[in-house]
């Protein structure tokens, strides 16, 4: 239970540890609103990374926090494997802390990180981002009110993207379960985490295939190269660095994703990057590992089943879900919400209008809600503004953990409860 002592007459002051794509997302929305947040401090070891930031206190670690009490609240934004530590260390010394999903690549850290931060009595949530958008909020409305009826059954699309997966998970950080975590932890612990939000009970069985299987050497085309920057073949391949960044860069500037590539901001800059860094190796002969495709079959509390599919081979947009009742069902495509009721044999259609689905576009509004809620509950000292704290995420992780297994062995694996 959380401890945490309301704030009044002051901003809520923040300070942010890893100043990369997400920590630089939380930081806008705390400088646009000064009336409720102040940035204070900024930990990272890469200096135009904290100029970046924009906080008038620097470190190059997040160690100095733990002496210099700057700050009322924490945002933890590191990459996946470097989150206990600080999480831990931040939280015994008071801090409320925002820590980026996934909480950490293994279940034992997992673990270590909740019950730390449990046993620490402070405020602590995860940036669960689709929990906070006004789209899961209609989707919610309608199976809450019970239009549906008994709920029987749920099927979940995450279009990861074509251009998104080489980009994150061929040529990008997340590429490696070693260095970074299995495919279905880094970008769908969100979705199960939705699921179970959504759906009202836990995951308690799940099985599932999947595998990698088409970023492979023995399917680079004939004739192509190392880089992009050297072959010959490079205009007709989907998978082009050359065509990623260069009119993104054009059109829209130095925005994401060219800015996870090179810190440059001209045409030069980035073919240098190309030509030395990992974003201009061939998306076919990178030292990726996981995972292009993945379905899941999952039990849920009281025998509702759901389906979850993640695959590469998509457009990049909004997730896509069904939801099957006893009375009707509902067709939902991050925008809209068809519902058809059995028992009038009509459709009705709930708009929420376009907004983007990926990082660069604040994830429908999940982005700035999540944030909003952290400081209202780090000013209040209220847990509950917060929908995605640790024994919650917890849930999400485990269901995770368990469908890998599940993968690796060709089983169903039971979830643990806690």
């Amino acid at each position: 239970m959380s401890t945490h002592t309301p704030i009044t007459g002051r901003p809520v002051r923040v300070a942010l540890v890893g100043a990369g794509n997400r920590g630089l997302t939380y930081a806008e929305w705390i400088k646009a609103h000064p009336e409720r947040a102040e940035l204070v401090a900024v930990a990272d070891p890469r200096p135009a990374a904290r100029a970046a930031a924009g906080a008038p206190v620097e470190f190059d670690d997040w160690r100095p926090l733990l002496e210099n009490r700057v700050a009322d609240a924490v945002i933890v934004a590191t990459q996946d494997r470097f989150h206990v530590e600080p999480v831990l260390a931040l939280a015994g010394a008071g801090y409320a802390i925002l820590a980026e999903k996934p909480l950490a690549p293994t279940e034992e850290e997992t673990r270590r990180i909740v019950e730390g931060v449990e046993r620490a009595g402070v405020l602590f949530a995860v940036c669960h981002v689709m929990r906070y958008t006004p789209y899961t909020d209609l989707v919610k409305d309608v199976v809450d009110s019970g239009v549906l009826g008994q709920l029987v059954s749920l099927d979940h699309l995450e279009p990861v993207g074509w251009w998104h997966y080489a980009h994150s998970y061929v040529r990008g950080p997340w590429r490696s379960e070693k260095d970074s975590s299995p495919m279905l932890l880094a970008k769908s612990c969100h979705d199960l985490d939705w699921i179970t939000y959504i759906m009202g009970g836990r995951i308690e069985q799940v099985t599932g295939f999947g595998g990698l299987k088409h970023f492979r050497p023995e399917n680079a085309p004939a004739g192509s190269a190392d880089r992009c920057l050297d072959c010959a073949v490079e205009s007709g391949c989907p998978y082009s660095a050359l065509k990623l960044y260069m009119p993104t860069l054009r059109e829209k500037g130095a925005v994401w994703p060219v800015t996870h590539v090179t810190e440059a901001t001209d045409e030069a800059g980035l073919v240098q990057a190309l030509r030395e860094g990992p974003y201009g190796v061939c998306a076919y002969r990178s030292d990726n590992d996981v995972v292009d495709h993945q379905v899941l079959a999952m039990q849920l509390t009281d025998g509702v089943t759901a389906t979850f599919q993640m695959v590469a081979f998509t457009e990049q947009t909004h997730r896509q879900t069904r939801i099957f009742g006893s009375h009707g069902w509902l067709i939902g495509d991050g925008e809209r919400v068809t519902v058809q009721d059995f028992r009038t044999g009509e459709s009705t259609v709930h708009e929420i209008g376009a907004s983007g689905s990926n990082a660069a576009d604040g994830h429908g509004g999940g982005d700035a809600a999540l944030v909003e809620a952290f400081v209202t509950a780090v000013a209040t000292g209220d847990a509950g503004a917060v929908r995605s704290g640790p024994a919650t995420s917890l849930g999400s992780h485990l269901a995770a953990f368990a469908a890998e297994r599940a993968r690796h062995t060709g089983t169903v694996q039971t979830v643990p409860a806690t």
